[in-house]
């Protein structure tokens, strides 16, 4: 039934009803007429909503209600174009944490709120070193809520996943391109991300999916031209927006008409700022201005443009204000010390100075009496006023707001001089910063890297390049310079290899850090830094200038923190280590965890099961087209176990039982570098079933469920192989056999390994490896054939734990 055929008495009954699940949500009395009309109305592509109005909640709760979530986990059937997955895409680093209890709290109030595997609706923060990398992904059927950074998510989006395994990539591109929906908020702080998010969006209304996925843009200052990229250029007149009507705006009066005075400070940054001494003037004079402004009895919040000036102006407050409540946000903390600033700003906040760089503008529920702000686009200032009275509790007695002018000369990053220019022709004049006598948001979108067709289907490509390096990404995800590294400490003096590598970091331990302050670090005599090397799994001192995304590891000795200051490349004290809750090793080429288990488990029967779990998997998610294919990979998977050298390592101790296994608990090297069984598997396939019907879609989700062998096929730097083995790849040799088996219904004969596909053109064995993934990409596109991907290495996950908990073997 369509609403506008709905008698008066039935919309009255559907709003009561929402009204209610709304307030037993949030308990919020009632939500705002435009929450409202968001949950009972088909999605828009963008919502338009002053800051301080509960997009947050308006967004997510209308997901939870349309996807049929009642209180008590009462369930109803969900509405068709709500996808399962609710992404929301932040453009900063600082309080995720804020976004994701809030959303939790909302979740308990409804009592729906569960972990990943017990058929409720968990929340996952995706931030880099996260225990559970796979532990949400392992679950595509369920509800849920995932909340990261734009850096975190658009580069898995983009399959180079900050701060995770490379080995694990396809996976998360894929479940974040199908079934999900995506709320890009605050989208005026995204920069080069806008266009990056734009173009997906494009591309997933061009390339095959496996389930409808959608995008949401959020702002308060939302100028659709902003999405105006060569691919969705298109699509933008049937884009429908969102925003108040008279009745919002009836409603939230008080916020939107809250008293706040505008005015010039004045102190300004000029070029004279550019050498130490007149820094240190300007934010002495800074601090001056702030303190001849704070109240006492309420709280005064200050933000400025770069991290350093941040540090300094908190040192210079805090030696004029020891032993008060003050406090410094920026986004070079470590996760720990972020989560406990989110607590602190939860305080009472009387007499407190909060001093912050840009990443407060989004996500952070703050208000103060006064505030101070440097100079800044436009669609920023307007964010940063928000977090003046934005309640209008300070209407009454009187709340302020001071820019301070950074002159033509001074120092505009991380914004460009034309866009602080712009802001402070719109700023002359203008006596009040509350939301109604506000200018528009008017200038254009920064100019930026836009992501085109052929480099999407480029990096679906997960092989670096020759010389070791991977497509950088960075200029997709930002545009006021590359998203940074993130660093961790330990306690070691020499070498972090010994005894053992170690583990990797858990996500309390990792500070992200941008490229000037790393290498600033760096360049230190009396420093190192280390990256972990996944082909011969250890750690690696880094001879070379780090790229964006890398995770690496320092010196507790060498410095660099502080926890009340955050990253410092100049600080020399030893930084308190945060030792991980348990040792969780880096991921390798040559590792194949799930196989070395507790409990050995016969190849045959391991086969059988992971094609048993490949269909109720793809039962649970609708997968009808594909599921024939998605069982057979799972029934053929791992047949490459036979192979001689993968033999040899299961039984390489006395407690393994005799016969093919497919987990072992002997803890040993394969006798070949670089062995992988997957290849084995595919090559054995094609012998076998070369010719018919998807039978190379077959072997690629054969030899791509580790996500170890993929597009490519060549040898790894450094393999070797006898003289006269003419061809070889990933350890395994043309000339190997691999011998008979009988698995789950099938029969492989014994068989000689063949590997002239790894050949460029036309060959022996027809066409290369190179050419049938090609063709399989070009037909299936990249998201539609990352699913499948996901799809059998999900069900090998399955049946993998199904094994170790169950006594087979009894």
């Amino acid at each position: 039934m369509r609403a506008g055929r709905w008698s008066r008495r039935t919309r009255r009954s559907i709003g009561m009803d929402y009204q209610s699940f709304f307030h037993r949500a949030t308990g919020l009395e009632e939500p705002y007429p435009y929450q409202e009309r968001l949950a009972k109305g088909p999605w828009p592509h963008v919502l338009n909503v002053p800051t301080g109005m509960g997009k947050t909640a308006a967004v997510t709760v209308a997901w939870l209600h349309k996807r049929g979530w009642r209180p008590g986990g009462d369930r109803r059937a969900p509405e068709e174009g709500t996808p399962r997955r609710l992404v929301w895409c932040l453009p900063m680093r600082v309080l995720v944490e804020q976004t994701v209890n809030s959303i939790r709290k909302w979740l308990e109030n409804l009592e729906v709120l569960g972990n990943a595997g017990e058929g409720k609706v968990s929340v996952h923060q995706l931030m880099g070193g996260e225990p559970d990398l796979k532990i949400w992904a392992e679950y595509p059927e369920e509800d849920m809520i995932l909340v990261g950074t734009q850096d975190m998510l658009l580069s898995r989006a983009l399959m180079r996943g900050y701060g995770m395994s490379r080995y694990q990539w396809p996976v998360h591109f894929a479940l974040l391109h199908n079934d999900c929906l995506w709320a890009f908020d605050e989208v005026q702080l995204m920069g080069a991300a806008l266009p990056t998010s734009g173009q997906l969006e494009a591309f997933r209304r061009t390339f095959p999916l496996a389930k409808s996925s959608r995008s949401l843009w959020i702002s308060a200052t939302m100028n659709l031209a902003w999405l105006d990229t060569v691919d969705l250029r298109p699509h933008l007149p049937t884009l429908e927006s969102l925003t108040l009507d008279h009745e919002d705006r009836k409603k939230a009066q008080g916020r939107l008409s809250a008293v706040k005075k505008l005015g010039k400070a004045p102190v300004s940054l000029s070029a004279k700022a550019n050498n130490r001494k007149g820094l240190d003037e300007y934010l002495k004079g800074l601090c001056d201005f702030v303190l001849e402004k704070h109240d006492p009895n309420a709280q005064t919040l200050v933000i400025v443009n770069r991290v350093e000036r941040a540090q300094c102006l908190y040192r210079l407050l805090r030696e004029r204000r020891q032993h008060r409540n003050d406090l410094l946000i920026h986004a070079r903390f470590r996760a720990g010390e972020r989560e406990a600033q989110a607590r602190r700003l939860n305080e009472d906040g009387r007499d407190r100075i909060i001093v912050a760089t840009q990443a407060i503008e989004a996500g952070v529920d703050i208000s103060c009496k006064c505030l101070i702000t440097e100079l800044a686009p436009w669609a920023s200032l307007v964010q940063r006023f928000g977090r003046c009275n934005r309640y209008g509790e300070h209407s009454n007695h009187g709340a302020s707001v001071f820019w301070v002018n950074i002159d033509d000369d001074g120092d505009p990053l991380p914004y460009t001089k034309e866009a602080l220019q712009t802001a402070r022709a719109k700023l002359t004049g203008l006596e009040s910063a509350s939301p109604t006598d506000l200018p528009p948001t008017d200038e254009p979108r920064p100019l930026s890297a836009v992501l085109r067709r052929k480099d999407l289907l480029d990096l679906f490509n997960t092989d670096p390049d020759l010389s070791g390096f991977d497509v950088d990404v960075s200029d997709y995800i930002r545009d006021s310079g590359p998203p940074g590294v993130q660093v961790f400490w330990r306690d070691f003096t020499e070498d972090p290899n010994d005894p053992i590598p170690q583990a990797k970091p858990m996500r309390d331990e990792l500070c992200p850090v941008s490229m000037g302050q790393i290498r600033r670090f760096l360049g230190r005599k009396d420093t190192q830094i280390w990256s972990w090397d996944s082909l011969d799994s250890q750690w690696r001192r880094l001879d070379r200038d780090p790229r964006p995304g890398m995770t690496l590891l320092l010196r507790a000795m060498d410095g660099g923190y502080l926890e009340d200051i955050g990253f410092d490349a100049e600080e020399k004290s030893t930084v308190p280590v945060i030792s991980p809750d348990q040792r969780m090793a880096e991921d390798a080429y040559v590792d194949d965890p799930r196989s070395f288990q507790k409990k050995p488990i016969g190849l045959a029967d391991h086969l059988g099961r992971v094609a048993a779990q490949a269909g109720m998997l793809c039962d649970s998610l609708g997968e009808t087209g594909f599921k024939e294919i998605v069982v057979r990979t799972g029934r053929w998977h791992d047949l490459g176990k036979a192979h001689p050298v993968f033999d040899a390592t299961m039984h390489a101790c006395e407690e393994a039982p005799l016969g093919f296994l497919a987990k072992s608990p002997c803890q040993a090297r394969h006798g070949r570098p670089f062995f992988r069984h997957e290849l084995a598997s595919a090559l054995a396939w094609l012998a076998h079933h070369d010719g018919e019907s998807n039978a190379d879609l077959v072997a690629y989700l054969i030899a791509a469920h580790h996500g170890k062998v993929r597009m490519s096929l060549r040898a790894m730097p450094g393999e070797e192989a006898p003289p006269e083995i003419r061809r070889f790849a990933r350890g395994v040799w043309e000339g190997d056999r691999l011998p008979a088996l009988d698995f789950d219904g099938e029969h492989s004969p014994g068989i000689t390994l063949k590997l002239a596909l790894m050949e460029m053109g036309e060959g022996e064995q027809g066409a290369s490896w190179m050419e049938r993934t090609l063709r399989l990409l070009e037909q299936h596109g990249p998201f539609r054939l990352a699913w499948l991907e996901a799809l059998v290495r999900i069900a090998d996950w399955r049946a993998s734990a199904v094994e170790q908990e169950v006594d087979h073997h009894a």
